[in-house]
């Protein structure tokens, strides 16, 4: 027996369900195949989730190496590449974790058919999320729709199961023994995949993620309190390594259910909700593209593209939006409560449809996820499953009183309103603030266009 285990959104060498699998039935080699396809959708190739990946590898390489072993990397199209490798290294059998995408669940396929035509066994595994598919289900048999009861039923089923957390533990002894002369400390995979190295604000690895969990155990209890405002550290920062599965969820479940108090059980409601927005996904597929809710694609967005252009450069004239939006541009990271203030403006006060935002997102975001960014953006339009009602639109200006009362995340971002008072920094006006943009929109005004906008839905 020689396996293969190819890690794709799972870069870690622990609690990692196929490695451990792998490892149990035979020697493994691990590989990492950069994805062509993924790759040519990324404009900007200084982006800096390559080098968040890319940083990763790395630390997957030293510890592979430390046990006589490395990673194999290969950059093409996965159908192509894969089979080259099982072919080359006489793999009998390959693993790898599920994906819920529907370009990574079309791959998948394609490459465990073409595996079945030569031989070779593949086998896929639930690790990304807790439970999937038809695991959670309502009394008469159907999936959920709305989260509160899914998550109930979550947790229902998880105190049935003792509320035990599985540990996937791999023992790397089992490592096939390679000497890999193109790793990726010895070789610029950059150059090979047409990328450039450049500063991510956060450093991959599990080292990192690990330290991040550590350091939010010790204010865990505060996280209910302290999640909505940007100017503090009350989040956990790890959204990033949980795209990239540096970190196990099981690791974030037992941070979580190691405590209870407030913060600790609205940790674990976030988690859920991730595992939600994923079976949402992989059993709606068509809202990668459509509204969840149908009849939402009937709107006549009404935004104009000169506004949707302000938004993305942060220069509306709104100082919440406008911190917010420069913090993206510039970190690729964006505070929770501030995705829902700059999705709910473009949407219903800017009057733009929610794709154009749903896509700028995708460019920008460091912990990008199909599932998450689709379901926060239809949440937000109101378009997708246990949304907002159409008829609830964020005010801007309450949203940054309430959320950033002193301004201290504004002023770090708009720096022409770092001499505004308390009172003026959410609202400011006059030739003290001529550096900074007025209003592109009356707040009041579209509020009204916005609901006449979804009138439509209400006829319906």
């Amino acid at each position: 027996m020689r396996n293969l285990c190819w890690i794709r959104r799972d870069l870690r060498l622990h609690d990692h369900f196929a490695l451990s699998q792998a490892l149990k039935s035979g020697p493994t080699l691990v590989t990492f195949i950069f994805d062509e396809e993924i790759l040519s959708k990324l404009k900007n190739k200084s982006d800096k989730r390559i080098t968040f990946i890319y940083d990763s590898l790395i630390e997957i390489e030293n510890e592979l190496q430390k046990k006589g072993s490395s990673l194999l990397v290969r950059y093409g199209s996965p159908m192509e590449e894969i089979p080259k490798i099982c072919e080359e290294f006489k793999i009998t059998k390959i693993f790898f974790n599920r994906d819920y995408e529907p370009y990574a669940k079309k791959r998948d396929e394609a490459v465990t058919k073409k595996l079945k035509t030569l031989g070779i066994e593949a086998e896929n595994f639930k690790d990304g999320v807790f439970f999937e598919k038809q695991e959670i289900l309502t009394g008469s048999g159907s999936l959920y729709k709305v989260f509160t009861p899914y998550k109930n039923k979550w947790l229902e089923k998880f105190d049935s199961l003792e509320k035990f957390i599985p540990d996937y533990s791999c023992n790397l002894k089992n490592l096939y023994p390679y000497t890999n002369k193109k790793n990726i400390l010895a070789t610029n995979w950059y150059d090979i995949i047409g990328f450039k190295e450049t500063s991510a604000p956060l450093h991959g690895g599990t080292k990192s993620a690990l330290k991040l969990l550590e350091k939010f155990g010790t204010h865990i209890q505060k996280y209910k309190a302290e999640r909505d405002f940007p100017a503090i550290q009350g989040t956990s920062n790890l959204s990033v390594h949980i795209r990239f599965g540096t970190i196990s969820l099981r690791d974030m479940l037992r941070q979580g259910f190691s405590e209870k108090n407030e913060g600790s059980s609205t940790w674990i409601s976030e988690l859920v909700w991730r595992d939600f927005y994923q079976m949402i996904l992989d059993t709606h597929p068509y809202i990668e593209k459509e509204s969840f809710k149908r009849e939402y694609d009937q709107i006549k967005w009404l935004g104009k593209d000169d506004h949707f252009k302000a938004w993305c450069e942060g220069q509306t004239g709104f100082p919440i939006v406008d911190a917010a939006m420069r913090c993206l541009n510039e970190t690729g990271m964006m505070h929770n409560r501030l995705r829902m203030i700059v999705a709910s403006f473009l949407c219903k006060i800017l009057l733009v449809e929610w794709r154009k935002g749903e896509r700028y997102f995708a460019e920008k975001l460091l912990d990008f996820d199909l599932a998450a960014n689709n379901g926060g953006w239809q949440w937000s339009s109101s378009s997708g499953c246990d949304a907002q009602p159409y008829f609830r639109i964020f005010n801007p200006y309450t949203q940054s009183e309430k959320f950033d009362e002193n301004g201290e995340f504004i002023k770090k971002w708009v720096p022409e309103l770092a001499a505004a008072s308390k009172k003026e920094i959410h609202r400011p006006s006059g030739l003290l603030f001529s550096q900074y943009p007025q209003p592109i929109v009356s707040y009041e005004a579209n509020r009204v266009k916005c609901l006449e906008m979804y009138s439509i839905i209400k006829k319906a």
